[in-house]
């Protein structure tokens, strides 16, 4: 599970409206019919029309300069681990989404509690994601992406009758690129926009900076889990615990769904890799022998080069372990393990 929380973006101010990420995520709904759009949904409604969304979170600003964000967005990407587990089930991820935002409130350090009737969100399944930039098989597919654009450059010049050159030539040199580049999708070459394989459902979540009274910010941007200020002459408390949600939204998952999770799937193991990973490999290689084999399959699954792990603590030199923690980490960003 790999879930991302990220303030309104909007260069050096937060003054537009959320109807451009609204429109974002519309983008899965261009082209098809009423009945087959997908709609947000929130705490207690489906079917809600995107107008609805930008209307309530435009409207839910009072007191918010132009410095604060007006809206979060929290992206809640299960790995294909987890999809596979729940069917790839759209009613399950929507349940799964209402109790996590139970927990999100949850996060919140004020003086009253906070519940989930008090946060106004929208939420929206997606089952598609594409390639961009950041991937793996984009970048190691970029030095050919880049000759192959300049032979096209020339081929071009030469129809212009701007330079000299033998096209079938340059053609043939385009297509040997094409076959040389290591990382294809049936057949193709991998390229920004194009659509990943495999079960890629998503949820992303739009959800306001105050509360649904207007009266009161919520914000998950804080840098505190728990502190106190002074506010009119009284001490109020303040925070959100990121540490705390993270790890209320992989047990919910586990307990709602019954679903085994191996060490390597874990927001532990994320946090024990960034802050002492030589403890990471060490638990690693402490686990019994079925679990141990079936964290090397998911690993491989992601990306690591599982050879290259340890089979003991003797082995964890220093180079080698920050290699290996990079290719672990990255995988785990990617959200195809961990959290």
């Amino acid at each position: 599970m790999y879930i991302a929380i990220t303030p309104q973006q909007l260069g050096n101010n937060h003054r537009g409206s959320a109807g451009d990420f609204v429109k974002y995520l519309e983008k899965e709904n261009e082209g098809k019919s009423p009945e087959d759009r997908e709609l947000f949904f929130n705490q207690r409604e489906n079917d809600i029309e995107a107008e609805r969304v930008i209307a309530e979170i435009d409207t839910n600003t009072g007191k918010l300069s132009k410095r604060d964000p007006k809206f979060y967005s929290i992206m809640v990407s299960p790995s294909q681990a987890e999809l596979k587990h729940i069917g790839d089930d759209p009613e399950k991820l929507k349940q799964y989404t209402r109790e996590l935002m139970k927990r999100y409130a949850a996060s919140f350090y004020r003086d009253n509690e906070v519940t989930v009737k008090d946060v106004l969100y929208f939420a929206k399944l997606e089952r598609e994601r594409t390639y961009s930039e950041k991937d793996k098989a984009v970048k190691e597919n970029q030095v050919y992406a880049s000759k192959i654009l300049e032979l096209h450059h020339q081929v071009r010049a030469v129809h212009r009758g701007e330079a000299q050159g033998d096209i079938a030539k340059l053609e043939e040199r385009i297509q040997a690129l094409e076959r040389e580049a290591p990382h294809k999708l049936n057949g193709r070459r991998i390229v920004p926009g194009m659509a990943k394989e495999g079960k890629q459902s998503h949820i992303h979540i739009i959800v306001s900076r105050k509360d649904v009274t207007n009266s009161h910010s919520l914000s998950p941007g804080s840098k505190f889990r728990t502190s106190e200020t002074i506010l009119n002459g009284e001490k109020v408390k303040q925070g959100f615990d990121r540490d705390k949600f993270y790890r209320a939204a992989e047990k919910t998952f586990d307990t709602k769904f019954g679903y085994r999770r191996n060490f390597v799937e874990t927001y532990h193991a994320r946090n024990l890799l960034d802050k002492d990973p030589k403890r990471f490999f060490a638990t690693l290689l402490g686990l019994p022998v079925n679990e141990k084999q079936a964290a090397k399959e998911l690993l491989f699954k992601a990306g690591v080069k599982v050879p290259s792990i340890p089979t003991n603590t003797a082995q964890l030199a220093y180079k080698a372990l920050m290699q290996l923690k990079k290719g672990i980490g990255k995988a785990m960003e990617s959200g195809s393990i961990g959290i």
